[in-house]
């Protein structure tokens, strides 16, 4: 049994669709920024989108984050057919979006960042102030639930690592209720053991009910985590799969480019070519 089949089993509602794209375009004038792109998104799966530079995994993101309206197919939320107006909307359906510059203020600590926009505040009229013991409160409480451990929630969140920062992103969203959690290229600046931290809690979120939608050019990351797989190229899908239907090595195959890499090689072999040396070896100085 499959680790999805295991969490389908412990909840029938896994297999929900919390978010779904059906033939999805984008076009910015001419533009075909993305043309009918599919995904479905489900309860305690990581749906992961690949691709390199310029495939259409920005403006996927927008489309699911409420930045940007798609031009054609369907967009639904939990069955019904939307069109977000804007992120906060977005926020309020329920999806979360944590961008590779997690928009933090490096300055400000911890517990600042975690609530920053949804501040709690204690006292009326003139009295009213920023609730501070509950947010350095909750903020460690609900770090500890996933798993995070910090030295001190008061620390500027610059301070952290860049692994660190991704984490408490993650348990940011889970804690205000995100039922969709999108991330963008988190392990991309990271080195090898950091990625490994933050792929942890995104397997955590995955664990706590959420569907998760990761985006990468990674694809050993994401066949680490995810259970579902979209690549992109040039804005179009070129292949969809599931875990149990992939090996990881065809899915590094068709990232690299399949047979464009294949007959890449084939160009790039060694061949007899013009003697450029005039019968010479290279470093042969002798006139």
């Amino acid at each position: 049994m499959t680790a999805t089949e295991a969490r389908a089993t412990q909840d029938p509602d896994s297999h929900r669709a919390l978010v779904e794209l059906d033939h999805v375009s984008k076009y910015y004038g001419n533009v075909k920024a993305l043309q009918d792109v599919s995904l479905e998104v489900h309860a305690g799966e990581i749906s992961c989108v690949l691709g390199d530079n310029g495939a259409g995994k920005s403006t996927l993101i927008k489309i699911i984050s409420g930045l940007h309206r798609h031009d054609a197919g369907t967009f639904r939320i939990e069955g019904e057919d939307t069109h977000l107006a804007n992120p906060r909307d977005a926020l309020d359906r329920g999806i979360a979006t944590v961008y590779q510059d997690l928009a933090v203020v490096p300055l400000m600590p911890v517990w600042r960042n975690f609530f920053l926009g949804s501040e709690p505040t204690k006292g009326k009229g003139p009295f009213k102030r920023l609730d501070v013991a509950a947010m350095r409160e909750t903020t460690r409480s609900a770090l500890l639930r996933m798993g995070i451990d910090l030295r001190d929630v008061d620390q500027p969140i610059g301070t952290l690592s860049g692994g660190e920062r991704q984490c408490v992103a993650i348990a940011r969203a889970v804690h205000f209720g995100a039922k969709v959690l999108v991330l963008d290229e988190p392990t991309a600046a990271l080195g090898v053991k950091q990625s490994g931290v933050v792929l942890k809690y995104v397997a955590a979120a995955r664990d706590a009910g959420l569907g998760v939608v990761l985006i990468t050019h990674n694809p050993h990351h994401a066949y680490l985590v995810g259970d579902r797989f979209v690549l992109l190229k040039r804005g179009a899908m070129s292949a969809a799969h599931t875990k149990d239907s992939v090996t990881l090595d065809e899915l590094t195959r068709q990232m690299a480019g399949g047979s464009e890499l294949e007959e890449l090689s084939h160009e790039l072999e060694r061949s007899p070519g013009p003697d450029l040396l005039g019968g010479r070896t290279a470093g042969d100085d002798t006139p």
